[in-house]
Parts: C-alpha cells; sequence; structure tokens
C-alpha cells in the first residue's frame, strides 16, 4: 500500500484527505485501520482507542449504530507531518432518525506515512430526511459530487 509521506505539499495532504475519506466511506473497519500505525492513538468523542485492534473495535461499534453513513472531509491545513481535516458526514439510527455529524480533526503522521494521532472533536445535528445533502449510492463519493465548501458546509 503506498502512502503519501511527510513533509505533505498541497497536492499530498489533500490526496492523504480524500484517501482517508473513501477509506472510511467502505464502512470496512479492517481497511481503515491499516491507514493508523499499530499503536496510533486517537480521541474520538470521548473514546480514546490505543491500536489497530482497538480501532478497529471502535468503528466496528460506530458503523452498526450509524446507518447508511456517508463522509466529506476537507483539507483545512497542513504543516510537515501535520493534517486538520473539517469534515461533515450523515447517517440514521436504527429509528430512522437521520443527523449531520460536523466535526473537525488532527492528524499527525510517522514518517512512514501512517496516521499516528488522530484527534477528532463532533457534534451531531438531527436533520430530517428532507435535509440530507449526501445523496450518492453508499461507498465513495463520486469526483463530480460536491465537497463540503461547494455544499455550503
Amino acid at each position: 500500500m503506498k502512502f503519501s509521506l511527510p513533509p505533505f505539499s498541497l497536492e499530498t495532504a489533500t490526496a492523504k484527505v480524500r484517501k482517508a475519506e473513501d477509506d472510511w466511506n467502505t464502512r470496512n473497519p479492517q481497511l481503515v485501520a491499516l491507514d493508523y500505525t499499530e499503536d496510533s492513538r486517537w480521541r474520538n468523542r470521548i473514546e480514546f482507542p490505543v491500536g489497530r485492534a482497538e480501532i478497529i473495535a471502535f468503528l466496528t461499534r460506530k458503523w452498526n449504530k450509524e446507518l447508511n453513513y456517508r463522509l466529506i472531509k476537507e483539507l483545512w491545513s497542513f504543516n510537515g507531518n501535520r493534517i486538520a481535516v473539517r469534515f461533515a458526514y450523515e447517517w440514521h439510527d436504527d429509528s430512522g432518525q437521520w443527523f449531520r455529524s460536523y466535526g473537525n480533526e488532527n492528524w499527525e503522521f510517522s514518517a512512514n506515512g501512517l496516521n499516528k494521532r488522530r484527534y477528532a472533536s463532533i457534534n451531531d445535528m438531527p436533520i430530517s430526511e428532507a435535509e440530507r445533502k449526501y445523496r450518492w449510492p453508499l461507498g465513495r463519493r463520486p469526483d463530480h459530487y460536491p465537497g463540503l465548501s461547494e455544499l455550503g458546509l
């Protein structure tokens, strides 16, 4: 698997963000975990997974709760081996209530291009089905589909 290596340029940081978005949109915890170091440390809301096994368990729980998950990430800033991202994703719970979750992530990468630190702050907003903006088929966001800025998010 080929990873963009730090220090990042605008081109490689943008590619890194899109790869992360694409991987998360698979909703495959084992695939996503491969983007992180074996001892990667996270802060995600009130959970603090450490290492790939805990990341896989966390993501499995997440996607069992957050149904029909679709995510868009956007590069916010980068410097050296760090990238800041803003994101929003849409999902519904098992009762059919839709949400849009907004957040920011700070990433720090190892020399081999794997993410060793991920700090996420996230807020959920209930939305109606009619308010949804993410209407592509489950999986990778199509290249022609607008990003966060274009959607006014």
